[in-house]
């Protein structure tokens, strides 16, 4: 995917109606640093008054996928292949989580995809309230692999 499409992607995406519908909002930080903030509000909360499992795992969904792919390039293919979520306290207030894939961990996915085979890595997130509690954490597991191979 051009450079172009990645960023008019990324200007944009805070407009894709699940995302929008459930007041999630994404701001990119760097090109491997993406932080996710999502209010509660009357859209997103259950019928307890917390925030919706559902929108907080929206909220966490696309993100190591959409950075990895810029990360890697036209020449991958970079899938979800998996994910859970735990939900460790109510969410009670706003919520954020931080997406980071720091640069020696693209490399060892180059190194291991280099050959053609594919690779399958794992990603953790924490969701914090306004006071840094954690409020869930989310795992994705992706699936990578050089186009071509």
């Amino acid at each position: 995917m051009s450079k172009f499409w990645m960023y008019l992607r990324e200007k944009f995406i805070n407009y894709y109606s699940p995302l929008w519908g459930a007041g999630i909002h994404a701001r990119t930080i760097d090109e491997r640093t993406i932080r996710v903030k999502m209010r509660l509000t009357l859209l997103n909360r259950n019928i307890v008054g917390v925030h919706f499992g559902g929108s907080l795992y929206a909220m966490c969904d696309p993100w190591f996928m959409l950075i990895l792919m810029r990360a890697l390039g036209d020449d991958y293919i970079v899938w979800d292949k998996a994910a859970s979520i735990k939900f460790i306290k109510p969410g009670r207030s706003s919520v954020t989580a931080t997406f980071h894939i720091p640069q020696e961990q693209v490399n060892e996915i180059l190194n291991a995809t280099a050959d053609g085979e594919k690779y399958l890595p794992t990603f953790t997130v924490d969701v914090l309230d306004e006071e840094g509690q954690v409020v869930a954490q989310v795992e994705k597991l992706l699936y990578v692999k050089k186009k071509n191979s």
